[in-house]
């Protein structure tokens, strides 16, 4: 063993008394960059604790605090009699060796056995890079944050947290907060027609949530599920990673065609719908369509399941009634979700399920993931007890119908022969529609390098849609990025991309 003098290189740890970092810490760090960096060979020997104390002028503790993290840790070791030396073998190496063993052994990345709920998981397509960052023309789902009353909201958070209840800090009700179920089951009985008992009203972390809940708890695997063609890509991929067999069923202008449905699969199990502002066409379902979708779930024993996720916004009229308020046999699961009206940050949806049906579902939501946050679930409720919800949803009525006028008055002015664009009486997006030669996926990329964003109608289809068209949200957007927005699609759709 080499002899080591107090001359050693310990000057590269310099131990600071003012530092927040302890001085056995500092030199053991000291040390060990020392020997990793080779100024301390393997096989040195380390003067003793009370000579490197005396020339460090710090307590004898502190050095043997420090020599026995480095022991622990495999840079030194001890020889009975002799003193302390560095390592011959040091940790890292070892880590580097085993790191190099397992590249060379698995040099390309295995498949993993997945179960085939998590083989349809991880066959479902989605593009979660366009949920990422800043909301950019025209991606729809996407409120106005920049017009949400956030100091208000910051008022009501700040009342719970200044002086929190033990209740809503402990574990809460897997059905969700009850003033808030209850100031739900109000709203929508007023404003949706929906007839419902608080007790029926679960909140959930989302519509989302409340598909995957509901199609774990209703259908077997194999079981036929009508969903629209085109419709929502969240729901066909809840109700694909729950087994079922997707059965598309065409829209025409007065909503999902029972009969088509009825002709190619009579004893589907559930069926999804939008009937108040279908997505993505904004088609609403007539009252003589809604009733014989009731009557057929009667005769079939099927489960409708009605997402009502932008009912809110509805610029001409009254808003429509509910599916649910029709149902006189408990068919119908109704889901709403505040994603849409206040921001999709908050996660806090709900459903409304048939009396007999609420066991089963808030067990499934206890194992899902317990429970919504509960502070922010008592939040919300004053935010609707108090009238903040209702005049929250006039402004925005206001607002988007503004939104969609300047987008539709630009639309006509640049995207003339371009991209088909009318007004709607809802919602917070318009369907486009392109001219029939022109592919919307080809579209949709050219809008993308024109930094606009456009999704294609083919992309919400099981097959392939009659005529191509692009999917504009408007409302996350003010007027000046709408008409600069139009600008861009319109130079993006003038080269033509064609099928």
């Amino acid at each position: 063993m080499s002899k080591l003098s107090t001359a050693m290189p310990f000057a590269a740890a310099a131990l600071d008394a003012r530092s927040s970092v302890a001085l056995y810490r500092q030199l053991y760090d000291g040390i060990r960059r020392a020997i990793l960096a080779g100024q301390l060979k393997a096989g040195t020997r380390l003067p003793s604790t009370r000579e490197l104390a005396c020339e460090l002028g710090v307590s004898r503790n502190t050095v043997m605090n420090a020599f026995e993290q480095l022991l622990a840790e495999g840079y030194v070791e001890g020889h009975t009699g002799s003193g302390t030396f560095v390592s011959r073998t040091l940790p890292d190496d070892l880590l580097n060796a085993r790191a190099g063993e397992r590249r060379a052994a698995h040099p390309r990345p295995r498949r993993r056995a997945l179960s085939t709920r998590g083989a349809s998981l991880a066959a479902t397509h989605i593009n979660l890079s366009r949920f990422e960052g800043r909301a950019r023309p025209f991606r729809p789902g996407t409120p106005a944050l920049d017009a949400f009353p956030f100091e208000l909201w910051s008022r009501l958070t700040a009342r719970h947290w200044r002086r929190p209840r033990r209740d809503l800090l402990n574990y809460g009700d897997p059905a969700g907060h009850a003033p808030l179920r209850a100031a739900i089951a109000a709203y929508l009985g007023a404003a949706r027609a929906v007839v419902c008992e608080p007790e029926q009203v679960i909140v959930v972390a989302g519509a989302q949530q409340a598909l995957d809940l509901a199609a774990r708890v209703l259908l077997d695997p194999g079981d036929a599920a009508w969903v629209e063609e085109p419709g929502y890509l969240g729901a066909k991929g809840a109700l694909a990673a729950a087994g079922a067999r997707l059965v598309p069923v065409p829209l025409d202008e007065n909503g999902m065609d029972v009969e088509a449905g009825a002709d190619v699969e009579p004893s589907a199990r559930l069926v999804y719908v939008s009937p108040s502002h279908q997505y993505p066409t904004g088609v609403t379902m007539s009252l003589a369509r809604r009733l014989a979708l009731i009557e057929w779930a009667s005769r079939a024993g099927a489960w409708i399941l009605e997402d009502d996720y932008d009912s809110e916004y509805r610029y001409e009229g009254r808003p429509l009634a509910a599916l649910q308020g029709l149902d006189a046999e408990g068919r119908v699961i109704y889901l709403g979700t505040f994603s849409k009206v206040l921001f999709p940050a908050l996660r806090i949806g709900y459903m409304v399920v048939p009396a007999d049906l609420v066991a089963a579902f808030c067990a499934a939501r206890a194992l899902s993931d317990r429970h919504s946050p509960t502070v922010e679930q008592a939040v919300l409720t004053d935010f609707l007890e108090e009238g903040h919800f209702a005049r929250h949803v006039r402004r925005m009525r206001a607002l988007y119908s503004s939104r969609q006028a300047v987008l539709v008055e630009e639309a006509r002015r640049e995207l003339k022969d371009l991209l088909e664009i009318e007004t709607s009486a809802a919602g917070l997006h318009l369907m486009g529609w392109l001219p029939e030669d022109m592919d919307d996926r080809v579209a949709a990329r050219a809008a993308e390098a024109h930094g606009v964003d456009a999704q294609p109608l083919s992309s919400f289809c099981l097959g392939r849609p009659r005529r191509g068209g692009l999917v504009l949200g408007y409302a996350a957007y003010d007027a000046q990025e709408i008409r600069e927005g139009v600008k861009r699609l319109a130079a993006a759709l003038r080269v033509r991309p064609r099928k």
